[in-house]
């Protein structure tokens, strides 16, 4: 039998990354204190690749816990622009305040994901990619906002690019499923390894 896979994310792009590479698996989200492991990797100076680890490593690991045999993915996604971190906005003002602090500049999605059992990390990948907003005007901001509505809020920067969040950006470098959230080649990759999913 195969071992069963939980994705510990509440992030329904991630689980639609998977559900599309035929992948079955079941979703806990993990209750971690974000802020506080933010908090922490910015007071010691880490880097935003090493507190995505660490974030990814948490969440897996709090659902391991509750299920040691499973083998649970962990994931976490931040955005740096020069020396500014970036969360998921709390509204969509904080979301035009967030593009517009965005536009024209170059940013980079600290990525990176981790597949964690009985409490040992069996996997783990990281990527970077880099994307670049156009100067968009204000007038293109609000028909944006408008038409994306709430959606947006679930993603860090503000942006699907996915959807109509693809007109924000002159150029982007890296790794597709990376900027979606999961640098998913290499997750199946270890799952073909771990006879999760057809070799």
């Amino acid at each position: 039998m195969p071992e069963r896979l939980i994705l510990a994310s509440a992030s329904s792009l991630r689980a639609a990354l998977l559900r599309a590479a035929g992948i079955e698996f079941d979703i806990e989200p993990a209750a971690i204190d974000e802020a506080r492991i933010k908090r922490l990797a910015r007071a010691i100076g880490d880097t935003a690749i090493v507190c995505a680890f660490a974030l990814a490593v948490e969440k897996a690991r709090a659902v391991c816990a509750r299920h040691p045999d499973a083998l649970v993915i962990g994931a976490d996604q931040i955005l740096v622009a020069d020396e500014d971190w970036f969360d998921k906005p709390a509204d969509l003002a904080e979301a035009r305040v967030q593009l517009r602090a965005l536009r024209g500049r170059a940013h980079a999605l600290a990525t990176a994901a981790c597949v964690v059992s009985n409490g040992e990390t069996l996997w783990q990948a990281t990527s970077a990619p880099e994307l670049t907003m156009r100067d968009f005007s204000d007038g293109f901001l609000d028909s944006y906002l408008a038409a994306e509505g709430e959606a947006l809020l679930s993603s860090v920067g503000a942006y699907r690019l996915e959807g109509r969040g693809v007109q924000l950006f002159s150029g982007i470098v890296g790794d597709h499923f990376a900027v979606l959230g999961l640098p998913l080649l290499e997750l199946l990759e270890f799952l073909r390894g771990r006879g999760v999913t057809m070799a």
